[in-house]
């Protein structure tokens, strides 16, 4: 039985990929802080599609100092890692906050490291293991009116690339998904105006869905990927290249 662990399982991204890592036969540890009800109701989902896996809710708030070590002691025998927690600070600079600007290096980039560190034996155990960051469109290019975030988007960018290095003598392949536009609760309290207004500027003409990001994540971990590491993907629909 392959494990793998999801970080931010309650989310719209992390849910979809939760679902399709699931039909491909993996157990999962779904990681929640607040979505305790969302990651509840996705664990009876599962367990009634596929009742030979395992699918087991875990604790952590990742914005804290320490929350790493937290969820580690709750996860066992894990081949994958999927970060696909998050959080966003829509301000300009000047009017973000230094705890605001701490949460989110926790989030992103402090504890998912911190994390990959503590369960860096278990993913040794195997012949080949996989990380997946979901990272971000802002991380390759940055946003004006969320600076913060594209930095630390850009950061898991910036660590994807040197941890494929180190990780890559241990069998471990290491790649993020930098999506666009993605329809999730998000990007909901944006006005339909405001939305044509960025389809506007995406070639292919859409917005991107959590499923078809799940889709790319699957393939990083299903083994055909296996000589493919130290990658950003695009999927942007065209908006950047």
């Amino acid at each position: 039985m392959k494990h793998a662990v999801i970080l931010g399982a309650s989310g719209g991204i992390g849910r979809a990929i939760s679902r399709k890592l699931a039909s491909s036969g993996w157990s999962l540890f779904l990681h929640y802080h607040t979505g305790k009800s969302a990651v509840v109701s996705l664990q009876r989902e599962l367990l009634a599609k596929y009742p030979e896996s395992e699918f087991i809710p875990v604790h952590a708030d990742l914005s804290q100092n320490g929350g790493a070590d937290i969820l580690s002691r709750q996860v066992g025998h894990v081949q994958a890692v999927i970060v696909s927690s998050g959080q966003t600070v829509m301000k300009l600079l000047t009017d973000t906050s230094l705890p605001e600007m701490d949460a989110l290096w926790n989030v992103h980039v402090k504890n998912p490291a911190a994390l990959i560190s503590l369960l860096s034996p278990q993913l040794r155990s195997f012949d080949h293991s996989y990380i997946v960051f979901i990272g971000s469109i802002w991380g390759n290019t940055g946003a004006a009116g969320e600076v913060m975030y594209s930095a630390v988007k850009g950061a898991q960018h910036a660590f994807v690339k040197a941890y494929a290095k180190e990780a890559a003598y241990s069998g471990i392949t290491v790649n993020a998904i930098a999506p666009g536009w993605i329809e999730t609760e998000m990007n909901g309290a944006l006005s339909e105006e405001e939305k044509q207004m960025v389809i506007d500027q995406i070639p292919l003409r859409q917005t991107g869905t959590p499923e078809q990001v799940a889709d790319l994540a699957d393939f990083l971990i299903s083994g055909k990927a296996d000589y493919m590491t130290g990658e950003i993907l695009k999927l942007n629909g065209g908006w950047y290249i």
